[in-house]
């Protein structure tokens, strides 16, 4: 089409040409695509017991796994099982100082990345077991796991128990519980009350420092 014919017919404004095009998108259908699976057929491979290579006897009760599996999760389980001074034929290991269901709960863990249900206690039952779960994952070398602990204990802190989850925190080297148990006890001044409880003499034994602090911040905003 010449220019003067658009501009005859209106078209040409200013030597500006505006085209309007419609523009029409057909969708030929959607497939959902599922969500991952990797950790469900994992936990279905630990209930199965297919391909199990190692047996772990903790106290009365016997647990089946996967050395792969094991070791690809904990280095603690890589050294144990595959490290340099390891037996590589050995099917049976004992493990000590440890209740059932909490090397259970660490296999639930190792295989689907995520802690059980524990409907079946109570608030304090399910305080402790978090601690037990704690000290599990610090010796596994389970980061995530014992993080979520921490999570739970966080959650449960009260005066009668702080100073025990201080002195846990302590221990194995967990940073931030320890830093909410200080906070907790800073809060509201309740160094005196935690004085009183149960925990606090050993808290004293196993961290004097942080006692000694603590007792300095409680002076301190006396004064206030």
């Amino acid at each position: 089409m010449k220019k003067s014919d658009l501009v005859a017919r209106g078209y040409l404004k200013d030597d500006c040409l505006e085209i309007e095009c419609d523009l029409a998108v057909i969708k030929v259908g959607e497939i959902d695509v599922p969500p991952p699976d990797l950790l469900r057929n994992l936990g279905d491979l630990l209930e199965s017991k297919v391909g199990v290579d190692v047996t772990f006897h903790v106290k009365e009760v016997t647990f089946h796994a996967h050395r792969i599996v094991l070791a690809a999760r904990s280095p603690v389980f890589m050294a144990e099982l595959y490290g340099p001074l390891s037996d590589k034929r050995k099917r049976s290991v004992v493990v000590e100082d440890m209740a059932p269901r909490v090397f259970k709960t660490l296999l639930h863990f190792v295989y689907k990345d995520c802690l059980p249900a524990m409907d079946d206690l109570d608030g304090s039952e399910y305080e402790e077991m978090g601690k037990h779960l704690l000290v599990a994952a610090d010796r596994y070398g389970m980061e995530r796991m014992k993080i979520m602990c921490e999570s739970i204990l966080c959650n449960k802190l009260s005066v009668e128990t702080v100073a025990a989850t201080l002195v846990l925190a302590d221990k194995h080297h967990c940073g931030k519980l320890k830093d909410a148990c200080i906070r907790f006890i800073d809060s509201s001044n309740r160094m005196d009350d935690v004085a009183a409880s149960q925990g606090y003499e050993n808290l004293k034994r196993a961290c004097p420092v942080v006692t000694a602090e603590l007792w300095e911040k409680s002076a301190k905003s006396r004064k206030l």
